[in-house]
């Protein structure tokens, strides 16, 4: 599905992005909810850093996907372990990015399924409508759950955020990859 994945631009700093491609979409979600296992999944490869501690990745990290576009891996948000100044440092980069990236197209914003969603996972969805950016919602470590567990969780998290909104979720494992083909599919409509 994909053919040549390479990690072109690691941005530290407000406007340090490689130049736009045709599309951009990009992966939010708290520290330790699986982003970077998540995008190896997708990729088929070990590109993405995974680290025990979370909040590691502090940089938006832009992959290129066949030259159609762009995945973009943003900081976890949520981290515990970082300075005041740090995690402001952060937050700017990241405002910086979605107000001025016009190729953003579509944002995956990732949850854990087990939890029920937490209050930087609302303030992030309420961010994204406030910027009128579209986004889906993945769930992430599905394999944890039992069988039985899955659809009451699936029924509670969509319950919970109801109030702001009706949105597409994708249940997914990185572990097994059960849901990753119906995430790829989805992802490949931006990257024609």
């Amino acid at each position: 599905m994909f053919k040549k994945i390479e990690l072109v631009k690691t941005a530290y700093t407000k406007g340090d992005y490689p130049p736009i491609l045709n599309a951009e979409i990009a992966f939010a979600g708290r520290s330790n909810v699986g982003k970077s296992s998540l995008l190896n999944k997708l990729f088929g490869i070990k590109i993405a850093k995974i680290s025990s501690n979370p909040g590691k990745t502090r940089s938006i990290n832009f992959y290129n996907v066949d030259n159609k576009g762009y995945l973009v891996d943003l900081p976890g948000y949520g981290f515990a372990n970082v300075s005041k100044s740090e995690k402001k440092k952060w937050a700017d980069l990241m405002e910086d990015y979605f107000k001025n990236r016009y190729s953003l197209q579509m944002v995956f914003l990732l949850i854990d399924h087990r939890h029920e969603p937490q209050k930087k996972d609302i303030e992030m969805i309420q961010w994204l409508k406030e910027l009128e950016i579209p986004f889906m919602i993945v769930l992430t470590k599905l394999d944890k759950l039992k069988k039985n567990e899955r659809v009451k969780q699936l029924n509670l998290i969509k319950s919970h955020l109801s109030k702001y909104g009706d949105y597409i979720y994708f249940p997914v494992s990185s572990k097994t990859g059960e849901g990753i083909g119906q995430l790829k599919n989805e992802i490949i409509k931006f990257l024609k």
